[in-house]
C-alpha cells in the first residue's frame, strides 16, 4: 500500500541501499512521476528520535521496503466532529445571539 501525506514511515536499506542508516520520515507528498515498477518518489521530512522534523528531503524508494510507523489521520474524521452538527463559529454566534 502506498504511503500518503502525513504518514510516518521507517526507511531502511530494504527500501534503498542509500538508507544503510535507518531513518524516520514524515510524508508530505507521493509523486506520480513515472518510475520503475515498485519504486516511488516521496517528499517529506526526516525526523529525529523525538519526532521533530530536522531536514526536508525527496527520496526514491521501493514501496515494499517501507514500514509504517504512524498513519495520517483520516481527513473525514477531523477533530472527531461531523459536518452540520452545530459546532462551528457561525452556530456559536447564533446561539449567543439567541440568549
Amino acid at each position: 500500500m502506498l504511503p500518503r501525506s502525513g504518514d510516518v514511515i521507517h526507511v531502511t536499506k530494504a527500501a534503498s541501499v542509500q538508507f544503510a542508516a535507518p531513518m524516520l520520515f514524515r510524508v508530505i507528498r507521493v509523486h506520480d512521476w513515472p518510475t520503475y515498477e515498485g519504486w516511488i518518489w516521496l517528499d517529506g521530512y526526516e525526523l529525529n528520535a523525538s519526532g521533530d522534523a530536522v531536514e526536508r528531503r525527496s527520496i526514491f524508494v521501493q514501496v515494499s521496503g517501507l514500514r509504517a510507523v504512524g498513519k495520517a489521520p483520516d481527513p473525514r474524521a477531523r477533530n472527531g466532529r461531523q459536518p452540520g452538527l452545530g459546532t462551528g463559529p457561525i452556530q456559536a454566534r447564533a446561539a449567543r445571539a439567541n440568549r
